[in-house]
């Protein structure tokens, strides 16, 4: 396993994921990666997932609502092919309204374990209803 970066005293490892040692972000990136190396013997790649429920409903009226139902949506489908959201390294969100960056960032900082994927955010016309729309790339480890 590989070294990823300390946090709080501990070292967080991926077997297939690493940090380089001297990446580095300006200050006011938000919670991303800046670059990841990966060993992609093993990818598993999500379509977007929006906040809806197994019978088409819309889940929450607001980003942060939404963003939780999302990542929910994508851990579930992650979990199918064996993965978990500590297995993804890229992210793609998609937001109706860029005014909602912070608010969203909140929601996903505190779901994403570390290290934190790479990341694209841009805002985009959604389909009617969602806020949020999240498709991930994961690197699944060797059974």
């Amino acid at each position: 396993m590989k070294q990823i970066e300390k946090e709080a005293g501990q070292i967080v490892t991926h077997p297939l994921m690493t940090r380089p040692e001297n990446a580095s972000q300006h200050a006011t990136a938000g919670p991303y990666s800046p670059v990841l190396e990966v060993d992609a013997r093993h990818l598993v790649v999500l379509s977007g997932q929006v906040a809806v429920n197994p019978d088409g409903t819309v889940i929450g009226d607001e980003v942060g609502e939404q963003t939780v139902a999302t990542l929910r949506n994508c851990a579930n489908q992650l979990a199918t092919a064996g993965c978990s959201l500590a297995d993804v390294f890229k992210v793609n969100v998609y937001l109706a309204d860029l005014g909602d960056w912070h608010r969203f960032n909140a929601v996903y900082e505190e779901a994403m374990p570390k290290p934190l994927p790479v990341r694209t955010a841009v805002q985009a016309v959604l389909l009617p209803g969602f806020l949020v729309e999240i498709e991930m790339w994961a690197v699944k480890a060797k059974d």
